[in-house]
Order: C-alpha cells, then structure tokens, then sequence
C-alpha cells in the first residue's frame, strides 16, 4: 500500500521504517525540515532504528521523507504519530489538528486515517473525524479511521521489541476496523481488535496512568522510610517474592519523557471537562512525583551538612540526565529540575551523560563532561539519577568522595541511597 506517516519522531519514524521493511511504499512527513534533512541523509536519531536501517529503506525507495504536503497525494492509510503535549494542565491538539488538515486535502474515498498520538477518549471522533470530513468534502463511511495507540519502549527494544508488542487496533465502525487491523497484522506479531476507538484511547491511559500511580506510590514510600530509618529497597525486594498480587516499581528521582507526566493529566482534564470531577489517583500522583527531584535536593543539602560542606560552592556531578535508563530523550527529565535546583542554591553543577545526542545540553543549562575518574574524584558529591549501562559503577565507587545513589546501584561506605 501507499502509506503516509505524519510525524518522524521516534514513534512515527519507527512505524515507517518498518512498513517501509514489509514491503509498503511509505512516505515519513514532517513539518520540520532540520529532520528532514537528516532523515535524507540516513541519519537516525531515535533509538529503535539504525542509521544503516535507514539507509536501507531509502536506497530501495521504499521510504522517503519530505516536508511537502503536495507529495501526501494518493495515501491508502496515513498515520498520525504527532505530539499532543500539556500546556498548564491543558490538552493541546494543535499538531493533531493541523495534521488532519492536511491529511484531509488528500483523503480520497476507501482511503484510511489512523491516529496513535496518546490523547484523551473522544478525540478520534469528536476532533479527527469531523476535520477529516470539513476538509476532503467526504464523510465517515466514504472513508476509513480509528485509533491504535503506541507502545514503544524507548532504550528497551532488546526486551520489549517494536513489533513483538501487541498492537491494540480499533476502527470507527467495521470496515474501518479490517482495514486498519490488517495493515497492522503485516507489521507486528500480535494485533488485538476493540469495539471502538473510546475504548483503545482509555486502554492506552490507564497502562500510563497504572506506571504513573505505582511509580508514585514507592516514591512516596520511599521519603517515608527514609524518615522511619528502613531500607526502602530491601523492603521492595522483599514484597517482590510474593508470586501474586504484586507488581515491583522502584523509586527515583521522579518521572519524565513524552508519556508519564502527560498521559495521567489528559483523563484527568476530561474528567474535569466532561463530568465536574477530579481524577483523584492521577492529580495526586502527579504532585507526589512533581516534588521527588525538591526531595533529591533536599537529601543532599543534609547529606552536605553532616559532612561539614554548603550546598553553595559545592562541585556536584549529576549521572544520568535522560528521562529514562538508556534513552537518549531529556524531554520532562527530572534531571534538569535537580540541576535547576542546585544551581539555585550556588551548587557548582556539572552532568554527564554518554547517551545524550549533540546539541541537547541545552535544554539543562549545565556544562557537560565525561563521567571520567578525574571527574568524579574532584566532585564533593556525585548524584545517580539514571544508571544508564555505560556508566562503569566499579569506577564511580572507587573515585566518588560522596554519592547519592537514587537508583540503588552502588555501594560502600561513601554511598547514600534513596
């Protein structure tokens, strides 16, 4: 089939990559031409796909990129893998709008829409399809839509591969439904069907909303055993032996990246919206992982004071500034609070990630270097915010003067833990 993919970041350029290996003609649309341009020259910048993969499926012509709308024409299914961010507690659909538009001056009849950008139940029919039927002058029935929500685990694919998740799959009536579910089965292993697209846009919150709520949970718990003088961790470990009934999260620094802190927050202002309640679990959750990286600081700060130091003109160096183990993305990244916070305080702050691309230091405003002996031996405290598998944590506990370890990964007697 003729296959569009609106959106080339990690969730849109993996889906035309892979479309494009199966054997679909798929053109990757995106509005920025920086990404364009490195797409062309098969440059990848997301974990699930090689730059050789790119590479590949761009010299059989299988796949192209391009900003031009006018080569969108004659799609037999076009996918919407665009952001749908938070603006103050907001839902905003704008890039799910705009991209509809688009879509919908080239949409012809027996042609199919499918929307995976996570968002709130109703938007698939109640915002894609009415845009959908304004701009092409056709209505639903004419034309195929629904939703498949994305499962990507970005720095996980060894694990949880992309096509080796199931795939939930829905259409806004039976046709639709076949349409879309048969191209999915051509691209992943698993294809599980529901009655409507309501039910595969609510499914996709609760999975986030269940990470997010748990997540809390032990993070909270953590603050408490601290203060109660428990090890949080043994006592995690030791609830995990329960063959039933349990699920093991862990503690950290708090929560970050495109899903977790967004996800929860688009049923909560629905709720809100529709129904005048609140989403009690997810604002609630949502607080308690809001304030874990003030908690990190505040550790610290006493942490410092027992041995004599000010958190003001201390060198401190943060490990692990990705929003996730593994993961090149900063997006939401609990790190570039913590940073903000000690830099506030005087703190001398330094990080270091290997897994960062070039260029996205910015966004923490912190100077960047090798997580070098040398390093971590001339910082006064060195802080484990994510213990990404190119850290050598040998060498951290041998050099490290003091660390705080939010990942419970090290030890010895100059290690601190959550």
């Amino acid at each position: 089939m003729d296959v569009v993919v609106a959106g080339q970041g990690y969730v849109g350029l993996t889906l035309a990559v892979r479309a494009a290996e199966v054997g679909h003609r798929v053109v990757g649309y995106d509005v920025d031409p920086h990404r364009i341009k490195r797409l062309i020259s098969a440059e990848s910048y997301v974990d699930d796909v090689t730059s050789t993969q790119l590479r590949t499926v761009l010299d059989s012509g299988a796949y192209c990129a391009t900003a031009d709308a006018a080569a969108l024409a004659g799609f037999d299914i076009a996918v919407i893998a665009v952001p749908t961010p938070l603006r103050d507690g907001v839902p905003d659909l704008t890039y799910i709008e705009s991209c509809a538009r688009t879509l919908g001056a080239h949409l012809r009849p027996g042609a199919a829409v499918v929307l995976e950008s996570t968002t709130y139940p109703g938007t698939t029919e109640e915002l894609l399809l009415p845009i959908l039927e304004q701009t092409s002058g056709l209505k639903a029935g004419d034309f195929q839509a629904g939703f498949s929500p994305e499962r990507i685990a970005p720095g996980n694919r060894k694990r949880w591969s992309f096509d080796g998740t199931p795939k939930l799959v829905s259409g806004i009536d039976a046709k639709s439904l076949d349409t879309i579910k048969g191209f999915y089965d051509g691209i992943f292993g698993t294809t599980v069907p529901v009655s409507g697209t309501k039910v595969a846009e609510l499914a996709k919150l609760i999975e986030n909303t269940f990470r997010f709520v748990n997540i809390s949970m032990v993070n909270e718990l953590a603050m408490l055993a601290a203060a109660l003088g428990v090890d949080v961790w043994e006592a995690i470990d030791a609830a995990a032996t329960k063959p039933f009934g349990f699920t093991r999260f862990t503690p950290g620094p708090g929560v970050g990246g495109h899903c977790l802190p967004v996800d929860p927050m688009f049923l909560s202002w629905k709720a809100q919206q529709d129904l005048g309640v609140p989403f009690r679990f997810a604002e609630l959750a949502s607080e308690v992982n809001r304030n874990m990286p003030d908690y990190v600081v505040r550790r610290l700060t006493e942490a410092l004071d027992k041995r004599g130091m000010s958190v003001s003109g201390s060198r401190i160096l943060l490990l692990g500034l990705t929003y996730k183990i593994n993961a090149t993305d900063l997006r939401e990244s609990p790190s570039a609070r913590v940073a903000e916070l000690l830099v506030s305080l005087g703190a001398q702050v330094r990080g270091a990630d290997p897994n960062i691309p070039d260029g996205d230091d910015t966004k923490l405003n912190v100077p960047l270097v090798d997580a070098s002996a040398e390093e971590i031996a001339a910082a006064d405290a060195v802080v484990l915010l994510m213990d990404h598998a190119r850290f050598d944590l040998a060498m951290i506990e041998k050099n490290a003067p003091y660390v705080f370890d939010c990942r419970h990964r090290l030890s010895g007697p100059n290690v601190e833990t959550l």
